[in-house]
């Protein structure tokens, strides 16, 4: 079985060519394959599939074996990886329906890859520094002072296992609007993985409409133009782009950053 490993802005997964419909995996096999001391090791592990409607299907597991979400990094690395495959248009769909991409850059493994995501209308502020918004996958975002020496793990659990969260929990993103006033600094607990992650794009999405809800005169927009949110994650760095409309709704989302291939497996 042929598996490639690809990270986007250090958010890793494995990915296989699964048009075919020849691999099938139990969640066991995929918490085997995503273990980073007994298997190979990965946050998450997807399938590239033939679909009915579109250039192809994006099918996502998370490191425990667990599915039925969507991933903007995964989304950002299948799109690589389909351009590996020699796939050359990027209409696609995954767990929260139809997505389109563009590759931006392309520099031998290193491929800057621009994601439409979903609307969001799904918005909720927790209280005024959080909120809880549903980017294809459900997020809570907190606003901290300090991001950079915040226990990210311990209160990420605190939150992620909290009854009105319950029993799908949710993912904690802590956000912090850096001293220039310009960019954004997110730091992420994933569940399913149920530690810090190096980037998480539908997070990274959740927290820039967040940041713009919390402080929209930073982001300045007239009209239906789109706001451009520069984002630091801990290591690379992404943007997020959306369109405010009446309301708490946002169309126009996208998620853009690098997309990396590491490695080709043979299990």
């Amino acid at each position: 079985m042929k598996f490639y490993k690809y990270q986007g802005a250090g958010n890793d997964f494995l990915i296989a060519d699964n048009r075919d419909g020849g691999i099938s995996l139990s969640s066991r096999d995929i918490t085997f394959l995503c273990d980073r001391h007994y298997g190979i090791g990965a946050d998450g592990l997807m399938l590239l599939e033939d679909s009915g409607l579109y250039d192809f299907r994006m099918v996502y597991f998370n490191s425990d074996g667990s599915g039925g979400m969507m991933c903007g990094n995964g989304g950002r690395c299948i799109v690589a990886f389909a351009a590996d495959m020699g796939i050359r248009h990027f209409d696609f769909e995954a767990a929260d329906g139809f997505h389109t991409a563009e590759i931006l850059e392309n520099e031998g493994n290193t491929k800057t890859v621009r994601l439409k995501m979903k609307n969001v209308d799904i918005v909720k502020q927790e209280n005024g520094n959080s909120w809880f918004i549903d980017t294809g996958t459900r997020h809570f975002v907190q606003f901290v002072q300090g991001l950079e020496g915040y226990d990210v793990p311990g209160r990420g659990r605190e939150i992620r296992y909290r009854k009105e969260y319950g029993p799908a929990g949710v993912n904690v993103n802590f956000a912090e609007i850096l001293p220039d006033d310009k960019t954004l600094y997110v730091r992420t607990y994933e569940k399913g993985v149920e530690a810090e992650t190096y980037a998480c794009g539908t997070g990274i999405t959740a927290s820039a409409i967040a940041a713009w809800l919390t402080r929209p005169e930073v982001w300045k927009t007239d009209g239906n133009t789109s706001v451009h949110i520069p984002v630091k994650a801990l290591k690379d760095r992404l943007a997020v782009d959306f369109i405010p409309g009446t309301g708490m709704a946002f169309t126009g989302v996208w998620l853009t950053g690098p997309a990396v291939k590491v490695a080709e497996i043979t299990l």
